[in-house]
């Protein structure tokens, strides 16, 4: 496993193609393909695995890709649901819990940012207006992540 590789023992793979479930589930699984997909440094998603899902909150799903540039690494995490969409690169997460608690703090320097009306352009991006107002509502939804969402996961 080099420095990039998550562990796999704490995901479960999805099957190729379309994978059974909810319709919330696969909205969700192709939302978070969709968003990988978007960006220039993935060529092709190699495999698939599901770290953790709450339906109707948050979905984190494992990927494996082969990358369209060099020094990328071929893993990365896809966090989608009643939240803004981000990414977060195995090299810094390895499992589902460390990816959601990176996403919770990454979010929180974008809420503090928008609140104080300090520029968010070197935090991680968030797909609306930095005001005040979504610096609320996206607070509220970090808060319940961290009280009740992270603690179920297995460190």
């Amino acid at each position: 496993m080099d420095d990039a590789s998550p562990n796999l023992s704490s995901v479960k793979p999805l099957p190729p193609g379309n994978p059974r479930g909810t319709v919330e589930f696969k909205a969700a699984h192709h939302q978070a393909r969709a968003y990988l997909e978007s960006h220039n440094w993935i060529s092709a998603i190699k495999s698939e695995y599901l770290g953790y899902r709450c339906d109707g909150v948050i979905f984190v799903f494992l990927f494996e890709f082969v990358p369209a540039k060099p020094d990328v690494p071929s893993w990365t995490w896809v966090i989608v649901g009643d939240i803004p969409s981000a990414y977060i690169s195995c090299h810094y997460a390895k499992t589902p819990y460390v990816a959601l608690d990176g996403y919770i703090g990454a979010m929180e320097e974008w809420v503090e940012a928008a609140r104080e009306g300090k520029s968010v352009a070197d935090i991680i991006p968030v797909n609306v207006p930095a005001t005040p107002a979504y610096a609320e509502m996206l607070g509220s939804r970090l808060k319940f992540l961290n009280k009740n969402v992270l603690p179920l996961l297995p460190r």
